[in-house]
């Protein structure tokens, strides 16, 4: 089953064309960064028009990489949402507007479920049931994933997200956008260990997370050092970024020993980050249990992780409505 993928959820237009939600025949991918750099953030307004001067010539490319013709595909998957309501109608409304042109089959799909479903276009994914951490740009979260289509949310962050936290202390400290990478860059030359920033576990037995007290902690930090804080963005930068990711794994990883997995993943935009792959596979080693990470550019926003999850809502015999419209804020159904 030949399935086209389209994503808009937030500042990036993706087109993809995969067989049976595996193998990918071609994934197309315009990034808006450059756009909302300026900004510091994605300006919704913007971030729509973008989507609407790319999402034609994205999945025209996505097409004619894959090798086949638009009669070929068997059906249409799209991110119906959580995201900016305004960027998801764009991918959404093409979408329907192409399946039924086309007279194939299409089906609305969850973003979360699709970051799940993005370990699956690797060689090597996980067995079901596996424990994944999902943390992406607005998203922090521990689901205890059953199947493709059905996970159970055990915890979410209470206020910001690890993203949002990487991008708002990137901020502070005038480094730019997006924050998580130019932290995770400039975090490898400096000492993890030379600032103690607060680790907010909660409740260690709670798989909740809370991210706004260390965003705070550094902010204060900043002002208390406000004319020599620029000498030490790398040491702040790395002791920031263990204290978010040393919270990140525990909890991923007493998850796993809570439901005895011998499995988990690391799914989302955050899950590119170099130092939270390298400490949870620390983690898992010490514990046996195995670790399963897109690579990176499966990591971010894309419409394979669409067309995969698409592929198995569709065998379920699941289709989408002519009357069906986007969401802004969801979670995965609980299984």
């Amino acid at each position: 089953m030949k399935i086209l993928g389209i994503e808009s959820s937030c500042d990036e237009t993706a087109a993809a064309v995969v067989v049976d939600g595996q193998h990918i025949l071609s994934s197309v991918v315009a990034s808006q960064v450059n756009i909302h750099r300026p900004y510091g953030g994605v300006v919704p307004e913007l971030a729509s028009r973008k989507h609407m001067e790319a999402v034609i010539p994205v999945v025209d490319k996505a097409i004619l990489k894959s090798g086949c013709q638009k009669e070929e595909l068997d059906a249409v998957a799209v991110t119906q949402g959580p995201g900016l309501v305004g960027a998801l109608l764009v991918g959404f409304s093409f979408a329907k507007s192409f399946a039924y042109a086309m007279e194939k089959p299409w089906v609305g799909i969850n973003h979360l479920e699709a970051h799940l479903n993005s370990v699956f276009l690797e060689p090597d994914p996980p067995p079901f049931p596996f424990i994944s951490l999902l943390v992406s740009g607005g998203h922090t979260a521990i689901y205890d994933v059953r199947s493709h289509t059905k996970a159970k949310l055990m915890g979410q962050t209470r206020d910001d997200a690890a993203g949002e936290a990487f991008d708002k202390v990137a901020k502070m400290m005038g480094l730019g956008y997006p924050g998580g990478e130019i932290i995770d860059r400039l975090s490898k030359n400096g000492d993890p260990e030379k600032i103690q920033f607060p680790r907010a576990y909660l409740d260690k037995d709670s798989y909740d997370f809370s991210f706004s007290g260390i965003k705070t902690a550094v902010n204060r930090y900043i002002q208390t050092q406000a004319n020599h804080y620029q000498d030490q963005i790398p040491d702040i930068a790395a002791a920031f970024q263990e204290a978010v990711i040393e919270v990140l794994c525990f909890k991923l990883i007493h998850a796993a020993k809570s439901k005895a997995y011998r499995h988990i993943t690391i799914v989302g935009g955050a899950a590119a980050n170099s130092r939270l792959r390298q400490k949870v596979r620390q983690e898992a080693d010490k514990n046996k249990i195995s670790v399963h990470i897109p690579s990176v550019s499966l990591c971010g926003d894309n419409a394979a992780m669409v067309a995969a999850a698409g592929y198995h809502r569709l065998l379920m015999g699941e289709t989408g409505s002519m009357d069906a419209d986007v969401f802004s804020r969801t979670i995965i159904p609980a299984c």
